[in-house]
């Protein structure tokens, strides 16, 4: 039998709901990244990562361990509150793994981008701070330099929004099925 991980990184609990229910589809256990151990003979590590200031929460830290394993695959899934049906959304998610990620892993990871939400009652004060600069920023931007994200960003501003949709775990769920067989 493959020996598989799922690992998450989440400051609110977003990433976690996507990973436990993979957990529960797949059986693969689902460890917080700052409790994961990876043995060696660990072939499979899922990772899902909230993103959080243009880095996958706990990736960096995670790294040291999964280029200590002999995976043969490695899927990275993403949690964002940008919409990941716009092809910009995905390209800066993209370009932004590319730096936190050496080029031998990036080139080879299986990349996936799933919705997550916000509460803004919830977030400790940097992240209060940090949002209230971004959203003064976005605000203010002229209407045409407005993205999609950044349209997203000043409509869900101080409310409490859930993206989370399960459905967008099959495509994974088929990706490692495929594998098995």
């Amino acid at each position: 039998m493959v020996k598989s991980l799922i690992i998450y990184g989440t400051n609110y609990g977003t990433a976690a709901r996507y990973a436990e229910e993979l957990a529960k589809r797949t059986g693969i256990q689902a460890v917080s990244f700052e409790k994961a151990v990876i043995p060696e003979e660990c072939e499979i590590i899922i990772y899902f990562g909230g993103l959080y200031a243009g880095g996958v929460k706990g990736l960096k830290e995670t790294l040291p361990a999964i280029r200590k394993t002999d995976w043969k695959r490695f899927l990275i899934v993403t949690v964002g509150l940008a919409d990941v049906e716009d092809a910009e959304n995905i390209s800066n998610i993209r370009r932004s793994l590319q730096k936190q990620l050496p080029s031998e892993i990036y080139e080879k990871a299986e990349i996936y981008h799933v919705r997550g939400g916000i509460d803004y009652q919830k977030l400790n004060f940097p992240h209060k701070t940090m949002m209230k600069l971004l959203y003064t920023k976005a605000r203010n931007l002229p209407e045409d330099k407005k993205t999609a994200e950044v349209r997203a960003m000043i409509d869900t501003y101080g409310k409490q929004v859930d993206f989370v949709d399960f459905r967008k775990l099959d495509q994974i769920e088929r990706a490692l099925a495929e594998a098995d067989a």
